[in-house]
């Protein structure tokens, strides 16, 4: 036998015979059976059981710790939570069994993509592990592995929704994680698409208008007709045939946003936010996929509630009216835009202030005065971040969730702003700064913000996450934070632990959306050394903290499932622990 070399000796025929199977190297079991031999991965690839320990009848070999069944001859499982175990080529060399220990059905990257797809498909989520693990231990990019849940997630179910808005927040801030967070964070974004649109209905687009060369301005004209009365099935084939057309993403964004912002702060303020994620998810996985993605966005805006519609909205202060004054204004000239100079302290203050009305005329003069709308969009991120660092704990709990959209909502608009000259979608400036408003009383009364102690400072980020084993370390984990920036600490390694901190925890919708957007509109100050940019960094780390410390610690399932993922493809031995 020429290729002995490669091949493992295990027992002689009738040593086999005599014992039914037998285990080389920890690693593989061969069996006897019905006359022939066969050998297969000893680890059962559900959970890593030893598989010598199963039962073989009737060609079907059982492992005994979740009863997991494969085909003794070639290792296909018959069922779909259990991976197909390895199985091994053999020879019998003059009564010696000899055992190729290469397997015969060896995985790869495209075996990975195809478990991932069925494990989305059937919401399985150690399928949905494993296969993350192989694809970022194969070094498949982070925006790859997005990509197959985007695609599964938008192709199924009643459009965008908040599992798509995850795995996009996700993909975007794993570069700045570990290799563990890298696979946490888009694990938990997939377990998510997966909780949302598996067992759901394929969702058929509608086709795009025969007619072609309509011009852009008349496109945009009809999708705000339709959006405005909740027509989508119009809005949708309008917006299909934009994209048809050729419209590039900067006139698609503002087509839609300009429908979305008709209306004030829609939906509790998700609607922009699910816009600016799924742009974000375009640009992420490429303008081929502009169709599926933007389409799913368009059934929320039927059913979107508006908020100038509401009660707050109009006593005991009538907001609307002065807003409405003030875009009327601005429509009659746009000036020149630039970085102008601006006492950003003061508008912070104003923007915080009790003084709605102030608050309005100063927006509509900076923008008169040409201050760019994303420099000012940045600014009411800041002060929606400051109201959750001033956010006490004696306020109701579901309270977070309000502060939070208002942080989360300011974001979108300082990102979408970020990309587009259009005047119409400043309006959104509007309606952000009036949610601010009208959360002033979360901070009442106001949570005092941490100052420097005497002592000296732990900088230790393992002193972090134990103290978020405990519930409600709200102050004493923004206090750590405070004191572990004082002292100069790495703000690379704190937003990975920060990372870690949310991805350990069974986390919910909305706390996903805090970190990213956290971390994001930290990026856009982080450029800067001033005083009041290091003050901003400062406030928008402590709002990121005290929101994780206040929603942990959780059962911590799912990171769970993906630890046994991980240590199963390393080969650590579970079932003897």
């Amino acid at each position: 036998m020429n290729d002995r070399l490669d091949w493992i000796q295990a027992c002689t025929l009738e040593e086999l015979q005599e014992k039914g199977v037998t285990v080389i190297k920890g690693a593989i079991a061969v069996f006897y059976y019905e006359d022939r031999v066969y050998a297969v991965d000893n680890r059962c690839p559900h959970l890593g059981f030893p598989l010598h320990k199963g039962s073989l009848c009737d060609g079907i070999l059982t492992c005994h710790w979740h009863h997991a069944r494969f085909d003794i001859c070639s290792g296909g499982t018959l069922d779909p939570w259990a991976d197909d175990v390895p199985s091994h080529a053999v020879k019998i060399v003059n009564d010696v069994v000899w055992v190729n220990p290469k397997p015969s059905t060896a995985g790869g990257i495209q075996t990975y993509k195809d478990r991932l797809h069925a494990g989305l498909a059937q919401n399985i989520g150690i399928v949905i592990a494993k296969a993350v693990v192989g694809l970022v231990e194969a070094g498949v990019p982070e925006s790859d592995i997005a990509r197959i849940g985007i695609e599964f997630g938008t192709a199924n179910g009643p459009g965008w929704n908040s599992g798509l808005t995850i795995l996009t927040a996700m993909a975007r801030i794993a570069p700045k994680l570990d290799k563990s967070g890298k696979i946490l964070a888009l694990y938990q974004g997939l377990v998510h698409v997966a909780r949302n649109s598996s067992g759901r209905e394929a969702r058929h687009m509608l086709d795009e208008l025969p007619s072609s060369g309509v011009p852009y301005e008349r496109l945009a004209k009809w999708y705000r007709s339709c959006i405005e009365v909740r027509d989508t099935q119009g809005a949708e084939k309008v917006l299909l045939t934009a994209v048809h057309q050729g419209s590039s993403m900067e006139q698609l964004s503002d087509l839609m946003l300009i429908a979305a912002t008709d209306h004030y702060y829609l939906d509790g303020g998700h609607v922009f936010d699910f816009h600016n994620k799924a742009f974000e998810a375009v640009e992420l996985v490429g303008g081929e996929h502009a169709k599926s993605v933007l389409s799913s966005l368009v059934p929320m805006m039927g059913r979107a509630a508006r908020s100038e519609e509401q009660h707050q909205w109009q006593a005991p202060i009538q907001l609307v009216k002065p807003i409405e004054e003030a875009l009327e204004v601005l429509a009659k000239g746009h000036p020149t835009q630039s970085d102008i100079a601006v006492d950003e302290g003061i508008i912070l203050e104003q923007l915080l202030s009790d003084e709605p009305l102030q608050t309005i005329s100063m927006l509509k003069d900076l923008l008169i005065g040409g201050m760019r709308p994303s420099q000012l969009a940045q600014l009411i991120a800041l002060a929606a971040s400051e109201r959750i660092v001033r956010f006490h704990v004696q306020n109701d709990f579901g309270d977070w969730v309000a502060v939070l959209h208002t942080f989360t909502y300011a974001h979108a608009v300082h990102t979408r702003l970020d990309k587009s000259n259009e005047p119409l979608i400043t309006r959104a400036l509007f309606h952000g700064a009036m949610r601010i408003y009208l959360d002033r009383f979360l901070n009442v009364p106001a949570a005092a913000r941490p100052k420097p102690i005497s002592a000296s400072p732990s900088s230790n980020l393992d002193d972090l996450l134990p103290m978020l084993d405990q519930r409600q370390q709200v102050a004493s984990a923004a206090q750590w934070v405070f004191d572990y920036m004082q002292s100069g600490g790495s703000v690379d390694e704190l937003w990975n632990t920060l990372g870690h901190a949310l991805l350990r925890e069974d986390a919910d919708f909305h706390t996903f959306q805090m970190f990213e957007a956290s971390v994001m509109e930290y990026e856009g100050w982080h450029s800067r050394t001033d005083t009041f940019a290091m003050h901003a960094q400062e406030t928008i780390l402590l709002a990121c903290t005290r929101y994780l410390a206040a929603h942990a610690p959780t059962a911590r399932e799912l990171p769970h499932t993906a630890r046994i993922a991980w240590r199963l493809h390393r080969g650590e031995r579970l079932f003897e622990e």
